[in-house]
């Protein structure tokens, strides 16, 4: 009876976990670059018992929610007119790098800007402190800089001119950590990095990949299972309090 509690709140518990998988897809259906994520289920402890006939019946205690993975397909393109605004027609990701943290991710999500950083120049001032200027370089907005197809930071001098984004790729993609957002961090599994086949397009950007309809769908099976998951509880229990009062 123990077991049947277990497994009932087990399954509840993991197909509420699998309802936040489809809920963050669904609120960024309209994120530029973002790639869905897919619930992977696994069974969890199984043993064999002897039936009557003497074969070996096998039973579990339930299922768990194993891993989520990306589903790394492009999205539709989306035209913007902007200039700084960059799509990836083939494969591989735009890399942005964080030099406070030295962290580089990838994302398929071209919607940059121009920023500004001071930086040092071989002048001195009237008290032997270096003089600092404005230089401006492309960013994707949060304080991380894109590279170029060298991999050093695209210095901007003219914000209405197409910038040379690299485009950088792996051999697979199975297992990429998914920071944030539409930023992901490559793993040792994913090989050594190359540059990207695909082509940047200028003035477009990639649309989020989630399939709202089967979203949807996922959620009304996830729902059905979570509810049948409590009436096996609620029923165990009412089965235990029959066992209970019959004493």
């Amino acid at each position: 009876m123990n077991q049947s509690f277990f497994i009932g709140a087990t399954g509840a518990h993991q197909q509420q976990k699998a309802m936040d998988v489809s809920s963050n897809n669904i609120s960024n259906v309209n994120t530029h670059g973002f790639k869905a994520s897919k619930s992977r289920f696994t069974g969890l402890l199984y043993q064999n018992m002897k039936s009557a006939d003497a074969d070996d019946v096998r039973g579990g205690v339930g299922t768990g929610l194993w891993t989520t993975d990306t589903d790394f397909s492009a999205g539709a393109a989306a035209h913007t007119g902007r200039t700084q605004d960059y799509m990836i027609n083939g494969n591989g990701f735009f890399a942005v790098a964080d030099f406070n943290t030295g962290e580089i991710s990838l994302t398929r999500n071209g919607a940059f800007s121009v920023a500004s950083r001071l930086e040092n120049t071989d002048e001195v001032d009237e008290y032997g402190m270096p003089v600092q200027k404005l230089v401006y370089y492309l960013s994707d907005g949060s304080g991380r800089f894109v590279l170029s197809e060298t991999g050093g930071m695209i210095e901007v001098s003219d914000p209405n001119e197409v910038q040379p984004v690299g485009v950088f790729d792996y051999i697979n993609y199975n297992g990429m950590e998914h920071v944030d957002g539409t930023r992901f961090i490559a793993v040792d599994k994913n090989g050594g990095i190359r540059r990207g086949t695909g082509e940047v397009v200028q003035g477009m950007l990639e649309a989020s990949n989630v399939d709202l309809a089967n979203e949807l769908v996922k959620v009304i099976e996830h729902q059905r299972a979570y509810s049948m998951a409590l009436k096996m509880v609620t029923t165990s229990d009412e089965i235990e309090n029959s066992i209970n009062n019959l004493r």
